[in-house]
């Protein structure tokens, strides 16, 4: 298994790169699902990629969340709008985040900073 932490980024319309530039400058691996109707397909590239953490991204933020813990049981937490909120999401163990339209490299850059955090405070109670 790869030391590598990966977030999976999932956008309705086929955006994405400004929250891919944000988990990159915190360094981490951003995994960005290419086209329209990639929020749908978080779930099942967080389980081909191995990623610890996926962002999906649509009118209501819900979608592509939901999709994930029907189909692979993950914590989520969705109908966000605010890099904020996710962080708070992330400290509570969720671990596949819905958020309206909002591509902003702060956004990727804090929540990856909260994952890694997150990650760090799990492996020093274990």
């Amino acid at each position: 298994m790869s030391d590598t932490v990966k977030i999976v980024i999932g956008n309705r319309l086929g955006k994405g790169q400004a929250v891919a530039e944000g988990v990159r400058k915190a360094g981490l691996e951003p995994v960005l699902i290419a086209g329209p109707g990639a929020d749908m397909k978080v779930g099942d590239v967080m389980a081909a990629e191995g990623a610890v953490l996926g962002l999906s991204f649509c009118g209501s933020g819900g979608a592509g969340a939901v999709t994930a813990k029907a189909k692979y049981g993950h914590s989520i937490e969705f109908g966000m709008r605010t890099a904020e909120a996710g962080v708070t999401a992330i400290r509570q163990g969720k671990r596949v985040l819905g958020f309206g339209f909002l591509d902003t490299e702060e956004l990727g850059f804090k929540i990856a900073q909260a994952l890694q955090a997150e990650l760090d405070r799990e492996a020093g109670g274990a």
